[in-house]
């Protein structure tokens, strides 16, 4: 645990967790591959994610980048972008029955003690909207959050994150209210500080603890269960 500033970890006015690495690992491939499969299905054309960041990336912006490794002109992504995220959606909520998951350590008791002091929980992560809230769903945590922040109109992390931000202050009525970002990235502590947020970074997903506190975020914790063995 590493914690910095004056504030307690748990006594935000509201909470925006990222998805993958966060709240839970994917074990099947059927999101990666829906965008390879759903360019074809919708354009004919041919991409590959080989060389494309994943983790901490947003939908809409590694489709852009594959589409560019892959040589096809620009113009014809912008044609065709709708659809091609219509489609991704709709190939993995077909697939619901083989997504398989597994939820990070300590993710309902996190979400339980801050349910439980009010605290307005939400999302922001980027994936598009239809496939975060299947996976929420199949992972059985999708009743903890009241909003989401996605990637479907937001290549950027930082603008989804502050969309999300934006609508949880207006949920709480309250443009003061603290938000803070809950991620497992780099770029989940990069889209906070953009959006001059307070963070929690979690080294759950690819990157080590050191890697994340090197970036110094608020609080930065091996899992949510060392963040509540925290004393509070």
């Amino acid at each position: 645990m590493a914690m910095r500033g004056a504030r307690a970890w748990d006594a935000h006015d509201a909470y925006l967790f990222d998805v993958d690495g966060t709240l839970l690992r994917s074990a099947d491939r059927i999101h990666v591959d829906s965008f390879s499969e759903a360019v074809e299905q919708v354009t004919g054309e041919q991409i590959s994610l080989d060389g494309v960041t994943l983790h901490g990336g947003t939908d809409t912006a590694i489709l852009a980048e594959a589409w560019e490794r892959s040589g096809v002109p620009p113009a014809r992504l912008e044609v065709h972008r709708e659809a091609i995220l219509q489609r991704m959606a709709e190939i993995v909520e077909s697939r619901r029955d083989d997504l398989r998951f597994r939820r990070m350590p300590g993710v309902v008791a996190i979400l339980d003690w801050l349910r439980a002091r009010g605290t307005l929980l939400g999302v922001a992560t980027g994936n598009l909207e239809r496939i975060g809230w299947a996976k929420l769903e199949m992972c059985r945590l999708r009743g903890w959050f009241a909003l989401g922040g996605f990637s479907d109109h937001f290549p950027v992390r930082a603008d989804l994150v502050g969309d999300a931000a934006t609508r949880a202050q207006s949920r709480l009525g309250r443009e003061t209210a603290s938000i803070c970002v809950v991620g497992d990235t780099p770029r989940d502590i990069e889209a906070a500080r953009s959006n001059g947020l307070p963070v929690i970074a979690v080294a759950t997903g690819n990157y080590s603890f050191a890697e994340l506190d090197r970036l110094e975020p608020e609080v930065c914790c091996s899992s949510f269960c060392a963040l509540m063995e925290w004393p509070r």
